[in-house]
């Protein structure tokens, strides 16, 4: 391995794995509609509950080389889901982008079919994302219960190969040793984890707990993990504080299966677009430039099928 300057990341194509776009005038979005609390999974997220658009991300990362993005789901009222990914295919007709979209379906729906089929038929859809983190502190949990323990998510997880789909996890490091067997199952549906898995560091055993389900998702060849949304597990954060969850990430599943990803605008509730890739670079900078080119978007060009050739 060899150091490389972070400032030369941002001649390298970057592919963001990860990213958000919203028109809070044309769909409803629950969760950046006031009153604004801190005492949920992100804390206050009023400073970021303006209408973002493409021409908002392309300014905020003008210092880098973008070849594209995925847009993942929203978290627009889930009655608007298959109009969410009909907005976004007309951003990316008059404008470029995004380039790919992970739609949202309800896996635990018994008639969710009807909707992965109508996602499938839009172009740019590549996958799912359901978001399932459960945890047993409320101002953690995202769910009242844990989805994913149930036969009818799993049934819906099931659907998600025959129409070509993969699938996005964000979840909790508690729920993956049970994931991981359900996973298994279904070998031809990629997996990308969201957020380096949210470890959730003040558990008690977190980062074992991390460890020992980071390990089980890896070993499955199919599952892929995103290098980013470090102030879901801690904030405010430093080059320093996520280093050692970045490196063993990429130990655990290798170079070719990292996708490095902004999260933006949700992560600039924790810092500016160029801070955060920044931070990013500096901590792969010891990588060979062919891990560097893969993890900073060759990995999201191949998982995502996006046919940009980076």
């Amino acid at each position: 391995m060899r150091d490389t300057p972070p400032e030369r990341m941002r001649d390298i194509p970057f592919v963001d794995a990860h990213v958000h776009l919203w028109d809070l005038d044309h769909l409803r979005y629950p969760w950046l509609t006031g009153p604004f609390g801190d005492d949920g999974p992100n804390g206050s997220v009023e400073a970021i509950a303006t209408t973002y658009l493409p021409a908002d991300y392309r300014a905020e990362s003008m210092n880098w080389t973008v070849a594209g993005i995925v847009h993942v789901d929203a978290g627009a009222d889930a009655t608007h889901a298959l109009a969410e990914t009909e907005w976004l295919e007309g951003l990316a007709d008059k404008g470029g982008l995004p380039t790919g979209i992970v739609a949202f379906a309800a896996l635990d729906d018994p008639n969710v079919e009807p909707l992965l089929a109508a996602h499938a038929g839009h172009g740019r859809v590549r996958g799912i994302r359901h978001i399932v983190n459960w945890h047993a502190d409320p101002r953690r949990t995202y769910t009242a219960r844990d989805i994913t323990d149930h036969s009818d998510w799993a049934r819906g997880f099931a659907l998600l190969g025959k129409y070509g789909l993969s699938f996005d996890l964000q979840a909790y490091p508690g729920q993956f040793l049970a994931l991981a067997r359900l996973l298994a199952a279904y070998p031809d549906t990629p997996v990308v984890i969201n957020h380096l898995g949210m470890p959730v560091a003040d558990d008690p055993d977190g980062r074992a707990q991390w460890r020992t389900g980071m390990a089980a998702l890896a070993a499955l060849p199919q599952v892929a993990v995103k290098i980013s949304g470090f102030g879901f597990v801690q904030r405010p954060w430093t080059v320093d504080d996520a280093r050692p969850w970045i490196a063993e990430t990429i130990d655990l599943f290798g170079p070719d299966r990292c996708l490095i990803a902004s999260d933006f605008p949700t992560d600039r509730l924790f810092g500016t677009f160029d801070a955060t890739l920044d931070a990013y670079a500096t901590i792969i900078a010891g990588y060979s430039e062919d891990e560097r080119r893969a993890m900073w978007g060759r990995n999201a060009d191949r998982v995502y099928r996006l046919g940009l050739g980076v």
